[in-house]
């Protein structure tokens, strides 16, 4: 098995709009673009709303047949580890390993991966890189304590699932996005190389890059710095492929639920520059587009939304507590819930909805509403039938936002 050039996580909280999704991706093909979608879904998200992975296999399976996909596609056991991989093994051909728990913890034995490097000591200029990458026996000594082990848990983890699936039958990505911080071309490299003695064969890669990458919000930070973050990336991950015999289709993973808008101009350029291909997760503001398609359907929908609301903000401390890293949410910027259940149609959705420059919306509301998932999950029954009667207005939503707001700006360049 092996992953195609562009890829994209979809897939969404409750399982509802792979279909919608599949639009987006019709789109792009009709304009040439070869985009394979990865339904993908967390470990606790599936124990938020109430589903396994056999639910996840079953979307996408009909989302396929309902739109009579006939390319490529793949389920996406999303930052498993050792503990949680069992159960997404029937399901699952993309195995998204998450090593962020040992990063940090000492190797156990870090002299034979010190000594495989011992001829790469020295400055190594890579074409397409910022600088040279340079490997020092410091630089070698704290990539060991701080990665090796993390590298050590993911290669346990691969040949677990190579174990029990068989070795190619599946797509392997290795997850350091949830480091403390992001990766220097030095460490990445040195990732990769551990990865090549491990005979790990990674296809998809997902670093951590400088900024915040918040929910549902647009990239925090540095925008030029990103920029030369991600060739780095780019230009490291091409030469570790021929260096440490890695697969020719090894390729950026980027991840988190964050909207990257301001971003996709610089990546798309990079890709192009490098002819590059790239993995895209997108699928955490799905759940915001069904919210802002039953708010514009009004009636129920809309009450509904505000119901939602009403409740998130009363819980707000609860709801946020897990992800506190990746939201940032000023409670004195949230409307409160009376303000709120005077919105129409057209109010609720411009406060909801992101786009860029973001006038109208409200940051903090749409981070609330991100993380406020759980609560449509506790009366799932009565929120599937509301997306089920307004289907069509909801999936419009769900595509064009994919589309629109993603992939046209990171594969095609902004129109």
């Amino acid at each position: 098995m092996k992953l195609e050039k562009y890829s994209i996580g979809i897939g969404d909280r409750f399982g509802c709009q792979g279909a919608a999704q599949l639009v987006a991706l019709e789109r792009a093909a009709a304009r040439g673009l070869p985009l394979v979608p990865v339904w993908n879904k967390s470990e606790r998200e599936h124990l938020i709303v109430g589903t396994g992975p056999e639910h996840q296999r079953r979307a996408a399976d009909e989302a396929v047949r309902a739109r009579g996909w006939d390319r490529a596609y793949y389920v996406d056991a999303d930052h498993i580890g050792m503990e949680t991989v069992d159960r997404y093994l029937p399901w699952c051909d993309f195995y998204t390993i998450d090593v962020a728990d040992f990063i940090g913890k000492p190797p156990e034995d870090p002299v034979p991966f010190l000594r495989a490097m011992e001829r790469y000591r020295g400055a190594l200029v890579i074409p397409g890189a910022s600088a040279p990458v340079v490997i020092t026996d410091a630089a070698l000594g704290a990539f060991a304590r701080k990665y090796l082990r993390a590298v050590g848990a993911a290669a346990g983890v691969y040949r677990h699932i190579a174990d029990k699936k068989g070795e190619g039958t599946f797509v392997t990505e290795i997850s350091v996005d949830e480091a403390a911080g992001p990766q220097t071309p030095v460490e990445l490299l040195l990732i990769m190389a551990a990865l090549g003695l491990e005979r790990v064969p990674v296809e998809t890669l997902a670093p951590r890059f400088s900024g915040a990458f918040l929910k549902g919000s647009d990239y925090v930070g540095d925008v030029r710095r990103f920029e030369r973050e991600f060739r780095d990336d780019l230009a490291v991950i091409a030469f570790a492929v021929k260096e440490f015999g890695l697969p020719g289709n090894l390729k950026l993973s980027i991840h988190t639920g964050s909207d990257k808008f301001s971003l996709y101009p610089v990546m798309h350029r990079a890709l192009r520059a490098a002819d590059a291909g790239i993995h895209l997760k997108t699928a955490g503001t799905t759940w915001l587009e069904e919210l802002a398609g039953l708010a514009a359907a009004g009636g129920e929908g809309l009450d509904f939304a505000r119901e939602i609301y009403r409740e998130a903000y009363g819980r707000s401390e609860e709801l946020c507590r897990p992800y506190l890293a990746v939201i940032d949410i000023d409670a004195r910027r949230l409307p409160p819930p009376e303000e709120v259940d005077g919105w129409g149609p057209e109010e609720f959705v411009r406060a909801l909805e992101h786009d860029l420059p973001c006038a109208s919306c409200n940051p903090h509301l749409r981070q609330l509403l991100h993380v406020g998932f759980r609560v449509a999950a506790e009366r799932r029954a009565r929120f599937e039938e509301l997306l089920g009667r307004h289907r069509d207005l909801i999936g419009d939503h769900v595509a064009r936002n994919l589309y629109d707001k993603h992939i046209v700006p990171l594969f095609f360049g902004v129109e």
